[in-house]
Formats: structure tokens, sequence, C-alpha cells
């Protein structure tokens, strides 16, 4: 195998960007741009990559099958470094997750497709070495618990809607799992995306992990029976705080002075002050992404259709709504229990 040194590696397609049109260039970059959290993710997996290949004096690119397999290995038996703005309390994280394994191989090959080499990643002995990793150290990927309906209920009771903390936190928690939203959609919400109809309140989203070139999106959220617990009536209180008409629909809050409680702030809440918000309710345990894991699991013990899921989740296929249900409770939701003995 050639040796080359590891070289730190430049955003996609950058040398493609250089020779052609000025036009064509931008159509390139968005092309390319992809979702926020993949892009970052991408380009930290090919530091990665190229840290361990200079370690090792490996050829990072192009990259042989016998590389890889040294790669997926260290990924699976190096527990990952703890991130920098880790809590103190946060469980430790042994082992990477098998998607995580994939995640890097996918990043390598497709920096290798924009570069115009030929990738290894579909080598068979490489799919053998994976399928190795799967059965001895399992590939269930950890998924972020959902929550039960009484217990969001639980958590807005105890939120003070005298304040403009309170206020967004319940709108921002209630529109969240009404809605079946991501993190990055929240933080991506507008005022302006918010409108009413005679039935529902409609959100307008130009974009979305699962819908990449921007076509319209709309999901609705309904009144219901109880004001306190009402995502159409948390949502229109909070945008009445606000007071404006344009600009972000969820803010971060400034810091009042001693004894006073926060203030609105002008800055866009980010995903990550989203997730950090929901595990200041719920606890460490949850994320996010359990919002949108509760909207889905809530809706299949209702009996709703796919279908019916899928317009407010904006899934693709089926298979997600199995994915995302957390219905992997034996004792809870099982049919031995409804046999009639």
């Amino acid at each position: 195998m050639s040796q080359l040194p590891a070289t730190v590696p430049q955003p996609f397609g950058a040398s493609v960007a250089t020779s052609v049109s000025s036009a064509a260039s931008a159509y390139l970059n968005a092309g390319l741009q992809g979702a926020d959290n993949t892009r970052r993710a991408y380009l930290s997996d090919l530091r990665s990559f190229d840290q361990f290949c200079a370690a090792h004096n490996y050829c990072p690119l192009p990259a042989d099958v016998t590389t890889l397999i040294e790669y997926v290995t260290h990924l699976a038996d190096t527990p990952p470094v703890p991130r920098a703005n880790a809590r103190a309390d946060a469980p430790p994280r042994p082992t990477r997750k098998f998607a995580t394994l994939k995640r890097h191989l996918a990043a390598i090959q497709k920096n290798h497709q924009l570069r115009g080499y030929p990738s290894a990643v579909a080598a068979p002995e490489l799919a053998a070495v994976l399928d190795g990793i799967a059965r001895l150290k399992g590939k269930r990927q950890k998924q972020a618990p959902a929550f039960t309906v009484e217990h969001l209920k639980e958590i807005i009771r105890g939120l003070d809607r005298t304040t403009p903390g309170g206020l967004r936190d319940r709108a921002l928690l209630l529109l969240g799992f009404a809605g079946a939203f991501r993190r990055s959609e929240l933080a991506a919400l507008d005022v302006d995306h918010v409108r009413m109809t005679p039935r529902a309140l409609l959100i307008d989203m130009e974009g979305s992990k699962t819908n990449q070139h921007g076509e319209l999106e709309n999901k609705a959220v309904f009144y219901a029976p109880d004001e306190l617990f009402c995502p159409v009536r948390a949502v229109l209180e909070w945008k009445a705080l606000l007071g404006r008409t344009t600009g972000p629909l969820f803010v971060r809050l400034a810091r009042g002075a001693a004894g006073e409680p926060s203030r609105l702030g002008k800055h866009r809440l980010t995903a990550k002050g989203i997730n950090e918000l929901v595990q200041k309710h719920f606890g460490i345990r949850f994320t996010a992404h359990s919002l949108r894991a509760a909207f889905v699991t809530v809706a299949v013990q209702k009996g709703q259709s796919n279908k019916a899921i899928k317009n407010q989740t904006k899934q693709k296929t089926d298979a997600m709504i199995e994915r995302y249900a957390r219905l992997h409770d034996v004792e809870t939701f099982n049919a031995a229990q409804h046999l009639g003995l």
C-alpha cells in the first residue's frame, strides 16, 4: 500500500468549485450543503479519519480496504472522547453506536466520490467486519426515550406562566410534541411561519431533514380542551408577548436583575439550546428528540394510521414509524396479556 502524508480534509467540492463558472459553483455549493448537522458530522468524521491515518502511517486518500477495516475496528474498540460541553451528570458513553461507524464510512465515501477517487467502502471484506462488529458489540441504536402525556402535563403544570420563560417553554414543549418537530425545525421557525385557520394552527416549513429542496410543507396543530395544555393557545400567548410579526419564534432569554425574571432576548434559540431546555424539564435521559418520539408513540397507541402520523412527522416510510415508536417494553406492550386466560 502506498503511503501518503495525511492531510486535513478540505470542504467537500472545494477543488471542483474553483474550476467551474460562478453560476455552476453556486449550484454545486447548494447541492453539497445538505443538512447542517450532517455536514458538520461528516467534516468532523473526516478529521478523525485523517488523524488515525497520520498516527498509523496509512494513506487516507485513496484509502484501501485494509485502512478502512483498521479504522472501523479502532472506532468500535475505542471509547469516544467526551464532548467538551457535556454535562457533568451525563452518563458515560462506553462505545460508539453502530450507526456512528456507518456515518464515518459514509463521510469517507462521499469525500472519495467528490475528489474523483474510487472508494473501498463497499468492499465485501469491510462488510464482513461490520457484520462481526454488529454481532459481537450489538447494533441497536440508543434512542431518546419518549415521555407520556401525563409526564408532559406534569411539566407544564410546574411552569410559571407569569414569566417570559414559563410562557416560552410551555409553547415550545406543547408545539414540539403536538407538531412532532425536530429540534432543528423548532429552532428555524419564524413568527410569520405560524398562521391561524378556522380549524387549526398551521406552521409553514420551507425545509427539513427529509425535505432538502425547500418545498413548502405544513404541520397542523389543534386546540385542546384544557386551556393549560392547549398548544394553539400556548403559541398564541407567546406570540402576543413577543409583540412582533417577523423574526425568530423562539428566542433566548436575557438574565434579569437580581430578584427579577428573565427578559426576552433578541437572538434565536438554537437547536442545542432547545435540547438543553428539554433536559432541564424532563431530565438528562431525555433529549429534544423525545418530543418527536413521544408523538409517534402516543399516536400509535391511540390507533392512528401510519398515513396520519406521516402527515405530521413528514417521514417517508412506514418503517420509520416503527423505528420511532417506543413500544419495546415487553411488560406494557405485549399481546400475551390479552389472551383471556
